[in-house]
């Protein structure tokens, strides 16, 4: 059925313009347009290079010709095929369900007739999409999460930062943050890093030099647990209680002596 047989228009052309004619007609014809989405995913429907290709003229012949149901010897004048061919091909997209037969009625000829259909090509065009659009949503969301947790600061990834920021009773500085990343490059057991932060709180000396400095002891000393730590602290009392009055005199005056060499250093 041609819809345009009942209302078509002809011009006269002008004699040896033929050129002016081609581009009259190359503008007023028109062009078909073929979705990017369906030249992207037809693969993926299930649609082979000559199905496509028949497609495609079906789609053009319903846009510019107005032709719903153009037979295989009709499409034979626009594909290389033969018309058997075509017609294998059109009963191929007719069971694999990507054409299908509709009727149509056409109102200024009053008329029912049976044309193609390429409504479900649309829809199984959509399932493809609406999947791969799933797929693109989820890497993109795997990809923003990867890089916010690669770029977020370490401050708020465990329990270990926060204590710190309590007992501090203030945020941690990038260069802190950055201080107890290396501790626990150092140390795989985060109990070793907290148990240092416990006591410099009950000495008084909530810095981090100091911290460092209790972590440096332990792991010159290769302490690998808790226990290795209370056996380490054991072992310094027993040494602490058996060296002599005279000698802890003499440290502690030493220990004087240091402390007044530095006062003159700053008072200088």
């Amino acid at each position: 059925m041609n819809l345009g047989s009942f209302n078509k228009t002809v011009k006269q052309y002008r004699q040896g313009n033929m050129t002016a004619a081609f581009g009259t007609e190359l503008i007023t014809l028109g062009s078909t347009s073929i979705p990017n989405l369906m030249l992207k995913f037809y693969k993926q429907i299930g649609i082979s290079d000559e199905e496509m290709m028949l497609l495609i003229q079906l789609f053009r012949i319903r846009t510019e010709e107005k032709k719903l149901n153009p037979t295989p010897e009709y499409l034979s004048g626009y594909l290389t095929n033969s018309v058997e061919k075509i017609k294998e091909l059109l009963n191929r997209l007719l069971n694999d369900e990507i054409i299908t037969s509709t009727q149509y009625y056409h109102n200024d000829a009053d008329e029912v007739f049976t044309g193609y259909d390429l409504e479900p090509l649309m829809e199984k065009l959509s399932e493809i999409w609406a999947c791969a659009k799933v797929q693109e949503i989820e890497q993109t969301q795997f990809l923003l999460e990867s890089h916010n947790k690669k770029n977020q600061p370490p401050a708020y990834e465990g329990n270990l930062y926060h204590t710190f920021e309590k007992e501090f009773g203030r945020p941690l500085s990038p260069m802190e943050i950055a201080q107890i990343q290396r501790w626990t490059e150092d140390f795989s057991n985060d109990d070793f890093i907290l148990e240092a932060l416990r006591r410099a709180v009950l000495m008084g000396k909530l810095n981090f030099k100091y911290i460092d400095s209790i972590l440096l002891e332990w792991k010159k000393n290769n302490l690998r647990t808790q226990r290795d730590i209370e056996n380490y602290d054991d072992e310094f009392k027993h040494k602490r209680a058996r060296v002599p009055a005279k000698q802890k005199k003499r440290y502690a005056r030493e220990a004087d002596e240091q402390k007044e060499f530095f006062k003159t250093l700053y008072m200088g």
